[in-house]
């Protein structure tokens, strides 16, 4: 029973093997088109928003 910190340590050089296996897999099921299109959609509504904020900006500056 006098272990010390051996499982401690055990656990956590465990604990950072798992976290290299899992490292850059992805887990939203998605094929390469799909993530495109996605990712896409989401840069368009993102400009969009810009574009807004910016000429509401505009708008606000003029008056």
């Amino acid at each position: 029973m006098t272990r010390g910190n051996q499982r401690d340590l055990a656990r956590a050089k465990n604990a950072k093997k798992q976290a290299e296996q899992t490292k850059g897999k992805r887990t939203d099921c998605l094929t390469v088109e799909q993530r495109k299109a996605r990712d896409a959609e989401l840069m368009r509504d993102k400009q969009k928003r810009k574009e807004e904020e910016a000429a509401a900006a505009a708008a606000g500056k003029s008056k």
